[in-house]
């Protein structure tokens, strides 16, 4: 019987579809806020769009997280003008995945075609991964989430309003044995979903706060762990909730807590040798000549970039000083205050750690950006700014190294960004910045607790 993860061809998705004898599969992919959108697909009409590709409607690419159109912005790609039509869409095989909770059933990525793949984020990474195969390169990446875990259901959740929710254990157990031996069987749950779906975890812990774990995917070729990453996320709310929790990976879900990182690994190998771009053990840090230049093109690029970083309202509620997220285009070695962090090591391991991503990004517009604006740092030869050394919090920067501090300034720097449109495209950069200002719109139609809370009697 043959495994899903030997799947690479199209004859290969036919002949194990019916070896497991399926009347349907599942085909998703991943709209512009990193949720997945799919369906059930009949045998018949998947060998078809195997062979031809099949229609999507590209509403997906025209309304938010909460299903609402994207109606008076900038956003020109599809809307009531265009009557919302279906769009061109393939077929990964080799995505194939087992789906562990329906026996038997299978899961296949796919990709939007024709002028939707302009501002499909899976393919906005790809026109990055060719711009390093161009140059010479293999980019290896590695994403780690941080999440919050609740004794709640979407039911629960929305009765309570969101408040006064249940972590699955109270205090502060970074580390913890104790909360990890208790919860064994939780953590081996997990543990054994990541293996049967293929998105290996290599690290999974309690971090600081009530009922939070960070999870570190193993490292892998750039578009695999970008798809690994999005699966993670979508498939440990699925286990979350089957088995009456929820997960979040919002940025902050609570003043009292440190946000949630998503931060992403990454290095460069050159293709014709295997060699590492980044290890020099002739220099200090056995930081490279490209790798410093890596490092520059993320640093100068950082604020024009953030939005695909940082693309909630609710992100940039993480990015304040002394919540081990980097409020400045800053880079340390070994320094977990700043954004970029160089981690010396051997010629396999030699890296850079891309801290300021938080677990609400979509991890294919969140590599694409941080990846490439490493490989623009290279082409252009550019040069890092100093280095920190201490506590970046408590430093002053220059104001060109400033994030920042609002979406809708986080959008406006995107659209300006000529680096930004050379990498990406235009129509990429257009679609994605309209759909975050109206992001950034839809929060000030909204009154917060904190609104109420300091202006309601006294004001």
């Amino acid at each position: 019987m043959m495994n899903a993860r030997d799947v690479k061809t199209v004859a290969d998705a036919k002949r194990i579809v019916e070896e497991r004898k399926l009347s349907h599969v599942k085909v998703g992919l991943f709209d512009v806020d990193g949720i997945m959108r799919g369906k059930y697909m009949s045998k018949s009409k998947f060998f078809s769009a195997l062979e031809g590709g099949f229609a999507f409607c590209d509403v997906v690419l025209g309304w938010d997280s909460h299903d609402q159109l994207y109606e008076n912005t900038d956003v020109t790609y599809t809307g009531w003008h265009t009557g919302y039509p279906d769009a061109p869409v393939k077929v990964l095989p080799e995505s194939c995945r087992d789906v562990p909770f329906e026996d038997g059933m299978l899961l296949f990525l796919c990709d939007f075609a024709g002028e939707a793949a302009k501002i499909c984020p899976r393919n906005v990474l790809n026109g990055v991964l060719k711009r390093a195969d161009d140059m010479g390169f293999d980019a290896l990446a590695a994403f780690e989430y941080e999440f919050f875990m609740f004794n709640e259901t979407p039911e629960s959740a929305r009765a309570k309003g969101y408040r006064d929710l249940q972590p699955i254990t109270p205090g502060f157990f970074g580390y913890s044995m104790i909360r990890n031996s208790v919860h064994a069987d939780l953590y081996h749950e997990l543990l054994q979903l990541s293996e049967d779906m293929d998105f290996p975890i290599e690290g999974l812990h309690t971090e600081t706060g009530p009922g939070v774990l960070e999870a570190a995917l193993a490292v892998d070729g750039a578009q695999a762990a970008a798809d690994k990453a999005a699966l993670f996320k979508t498939f440990t709310k699925v286990w979350a909730q089957r088995r009456d929790m929820m997960a979040t990976f919002m940025a902050k879900w609570s003043n009292d807590y440190p946000g949630q990182s998503g931060h992403i690994h990454m290095s460069l190998f050159n293709k014709a040798d295997g060699s590492s771009v980044f290890y020099d053990p002739d220099q200090p840090m056995n930081m490279s000549k490209q790798q410093r230049h890596f490092i520059a093109g993320q640093q100068r690029l950082m604020p024009q970039l953030l939005v695909m970083i940082a693309q909630t309202v609710n992100s940039y509620s993480r990015m304040v000083p002394g919540f081990w997220a980097p409020t400045d285009a800053t880079w340390g070695c070994e320094n977990r205050t700043t954004a970029l962090r160089v981690i010396p090591g051997s010629a396999k391991s030699q890296r850079v750690e891309y801290r300021l991503g938080s677990a609400d990004a979509n991890p294919y517009i969140a590599l694409a950006a941080s990846l490439g604006a490493g490989l623009y740092g290279i082409e252009h030869e550019l040069e890092p700014e100093p280095m920190i050394t201490g506590n970046a919090y408590e430093q002053q920067h220059p104001a060109h190294l400033a994030l920042p501090s609002t979406l809708f300034d986080a959008a406006e720097a995107l659209k300006k960004s000529e680096a930004a449109r050379e990498l990406f495209g235009n129509e990429f950069v257009d679609h994605y910045a309209a759909t975050r200002e109206w992001e950034g719109r839809e929060f000030r139609k909204h009154i917060t607790d904190w609104e109420l809370q300091r202006y309601f009697e006294i004001i």
